[in-house]
């Protein structure tokens, strides 16, 4: 592109075949924002689907599929939902999105490493440069994810809800601190990572101000449910016990003043939830909520294990308003997870504050625990709040939402080191509003 402004026609049509044009106008993309553009589209009809597309003199851009969601006083009888994380360009073929967009869905949830900032070495396929640190080599690394069709497809099939995680920057890092050396100082590698992250994707978001961009939001689907999204590496303390897995009790894991969100974002969290009147409260946020001790055996400190204290709060905050319709949606770990939340952690028979859902990774590879299923196998014995833990298998979930039941199916494909591949549900499992407690029940097993 010249480094001049551009003039695109942006054009919003209830018709695939752009028949009935609703809305329209001129919009200017900017060098400064690599020429990239959003568009906030008011005044358009709720709860409806409808098709855009871009026009740059003479390029028109493939036509896309989006959806309003309804108005807060819409009765909703159904929300279809793919939830999805971690899609490691080196590790695979986003051969998921294939299947994805074949489903009925309404949406798809984003919950972060949606680009990693690694170098090359690839197992299936390769990075287009070295670890990335520039914003233009941030710029360069979203280009080359989104070249993929599967993908391309998936975002023009859907609306997406996203939020990040640590790759979208660097590896585990927490708020201003990162434990890899840098050429740059990392506030300014973050500054250029929430740059590349604002110009290339589907949020609508104010722009970055130098290293600092808030992106948790809320937003509700009529009477039937309200999403939190939220942003679990910005805010959060340094990990009080080292960022990896480790024997669990170190000094300073029990502090108080350890932040998970940061003091702003829970104040906001604790009032979207007490505000929220709907049948279902959904988080939707990066690391595993759980307690996952492995029976004593070891913990992974980047998770909300590793902030107790703070976790502790949010429960506590749930239990004492009564919200007892909470599910969270959870990425991060390239693992299939099913778990529920107790009022205290590490009591198993306290109530049932929460049910969470894992969604297993696009591509990315379980890593130091590929080679462990056995042992999680034996070690869930000892964990009754965890109901499934698979390092092995690859995919997203997809959640049929209702005001009487959720019901979680967990799509696996068969590799994601060939370009197309089957795909199977490897496990499903159902929440019903009615109960006494909101604990998962799994429907059947696997195919």
């Amino acid at each position: 592109m010249p480094d001049e402004p551009a003039p695109v026609l942006w054009e919003v049509a209830s018709d695939e075949g752009f028949e009935a044009v609703v809305k329209t106008g001129y919009a200017v993309a900017v060098p400064a924002l690599g020429h990239s553009l959003h568009v906030d589209v008011q005044g358009l009809e709720p709860n409806q689907w409808y098709w855009y597309r871009f026009t740059i003199g003479e390029y028109v851009s493939p036509i896309g599929r989006t959806r309003t969601v309804p108005s807060a006083g819409e009765s909703v009888d159904q929300l279809d939902i793919a939830v999805a994380s971690c899609q490691s360009w080196k590790d695979g073929y986003y051969t998921a999105y294939a299947h994805m967009v074949e489903e009925s869905v309404d949406l798809v949830i984003f919950l972060g490493d949606y680009i990693y900032e690694n170098g090359v070495g690839g197992v299936v396929r390769d990075h287009n440069s070295n670890t990335v640190y520039s914003l233009d080599e941030y710029r360069n690394r979203y280009g080359l994810y989104k070249s993929d069709p599967n993908l391309q497809a998936a975002h023009a099939r859907f609306p997406w809800v996203v939020t990040w995680d640590d790759h979208e920057v660097a590896n585990n890092y927490a708020g201003a601190v990162a434990d890899q050396s840098s050429p740059i100082d990392f506030l300014s590698r973050r500054a250029n990572a929430y740059q590349a992250y604002y110009e290339h994707m589907p949020i609508r978001a104010i722009p970055p101000e130098g290293e600092d961009m808030g992106i948790y939001r809320s937003f509700r689907y009529g009477d039937l449910a309200t999403f939190l999204v939220l942003d679990g590496r910005q805010y959060r303390t340094d990990q009080p016990c080292g960022d990896t897995i480790g024997e669990p009790g170190c000094e300073g894991q029990n502090d108080p003043d350890q932040q998970m969100l940061g003091e702003g974002q829970e104040a906001w969290l604790f009032n979207g939830l007490q505000q929220s009147n709907t049948i279902w409260n959904v988080l939707a946020q990066q690391t595993v909520m759980t307690n996952v001790d492995f029976g004593g055996a070891f913990t992974n400190f980047d998770q909300w294990d590793g902030y107790p204290v703070a976790r502790q709060r949010l429960i506590d905050f749930l239990a004492n308003n009564g919200l007892d319709n909470t599910v969270v949606l959870t990425g991060d770990i390239h693992s299939y997870g099913v778990g529920h939340i107790n009022e205290t952690v590490s009591d198993p028979d306290s109530p049932i504050i929460a049910t969470e859902f894992v969604a297993s990774s696009i591509t990315s590879t379980a890593y130091g625990l590929a080679n462990l299923q056995d042992f999680i196998e034996l070690a869930l014995k000892t964990m009754p709040q965890v109901y499934l833990f698979d390092v092995t298998q690859r995919g997203y979930i997809r959640c049929s939402i209702t005001p009487d039941r959720w019901r979680t199916d967990l799509r696996s494909v068969e590799t994601v080191a060939e370009p197309t591949a089957g795909i199977q549900t490897i496990a499903s499992f159902e929440l019903d509003r009615a109960a006494t407690q909101l604990g998962p029940v799994r429907i059947d097993e696997p195919a």
